[in-house]
């Protein structure tokens, strides 16, 4: 039994991993912003504690005393200046691997993205490769947010480890399957080009799993590992497996790529001297990640950690499905 942290944990993947580590009887914690709902933490038994990772004092009575730190919180997905992400996605980063540091924890997890090494490259990229994310704000400053844990590690010995997992889906999933799936029910799905390109998508038990296992693995410390499915779907079987799943419509129209980049280009320069507009309906991270073959290998993590995937594309979008179909909530 251990007493361990969870940042982010009232959010979609860190509802899964609370669930998993006080099913295997570890004493939990999860760092909540105020005023957020954490009603179902503390059903659980979860000790709730009040902060924010930007507030480096707020951090110290929630790491004392734990043997290990799950650092999941980042700000994803909204429109915002790039100062906003990097002072989250970076500077909080750097706050609790501190924390956990100064704290004397055993073992550090970051949870990065696989976003970090870019996008487009058309071939498995392992560990090595260099850390060349997409002009986004969210790759961006994941990326920044490894090379601070891989300093913190070189440089004051932090017993960190980085997960780089791909696009996370399962149940509870509302900002991306649960688009998805809207847009197959709709009618509205479509192509990024002929559709025949690899997605990077991983289901949220499979990276639960990776994340335990660089928790509790003592030799994995100042390794940075990606985690995927191992055999991705291209756009084409991932969208089709989505509508057939949710009694929605399969695309059947494409769009060429370059129309889909150039309407984000325009989006993106519209929203920015319109910031009432809000985010963009097209961006162009959305069109690469759609449009672009995107494949990470997962050898190191195998050979290393003992990961291995254990639910495949088409079992985790069934899954999804179920769990969209019934309205639940997150």
């Amino acid at each position: 039994m251990s007493t361990v942290l969870v940042t982010g944990g009232n959010g979609f993947v860190g509802r899964h991993l609370v669930t998993a580590l006080t099913a295997r009887g570890d004493r939990v914690r999860v760092l909540a912003l105020p005023g957020e709902d954490t009603g179902w933490l503390e059903r659980r038994g979860v000790a709730v504690y009040r902060g924010d990772i930007t507030d480096p004092e707020s951090l110290t009575a929630p790491v004392a005393g734990t043997d290990g730190v799950l650092h999941l919180a980042a700000i994803q997905d909204v429109w915002r200046p790039i100062e906003v992400y990097r002072a989250v996605n970076v500077g909080g980063t750097r706050n609790v691997a501190n924390a956990a540091l100064a704290a004397g924890a055993r073992r550090f997890v970051h949870m990065s993205s696989s976003s970090v090494y870019g996008m487009g490259h058309g071939r498995p990229v392992d560990e090595a490769f260099p850390l060349t994310p997409f002009r986004d704000p969210y790759p961006v400053t994941k990326a920044e947010a490894d090379l601070a844990v891989q300093q913190i590690i070189k440089r004051d010995g932090l017993p960190g480890v980085i997960i780089r997992p791909d696009q996370i889906f399962g149940p509870g999933d509302v900002l991306h399957f649960g688009a998805m799936a809207g847009r197959m029910r709709a009618g509205r799905g479509f192509l990024v080009g002929k559709g025949d390109n690899r997605m990077p998508f991983v289901y949220v038990d499979d990276v639960v799993r990776a994340l335990l296992l660089a928790l509790d693995d003592g030799t994995a410390t100042g390794n940075a590992y990606n985690i995927s499915s191992g055999r991705p779907f291209t756009q084409r079987q991932m969208l089709t497996a989505i509508a057939e799943d949710t009694g929605g419509f399969p695309p059947c129209r494409s769009i060429p790529y370059r129309v889909l980049w150039a309407a984000a280009c325009l989006c993106e320069r519209l929203a920015g001297s319109l910031p009432s507009v809000g985010r963009p309906p097209v961006t162009r991270l959305g069109v690469a990640f759609f449009g672009t073959d995107n494949r990470y290998a997962i050898d190191k993590a195998r050979a290393e950690l003992g990961y291995e995937p254990a639910v495949s594309l088409r079992d985790g979008v069934r899954s999804a499905a179920e769990w969209y179909l019934r309205g639940e909530e997150p």
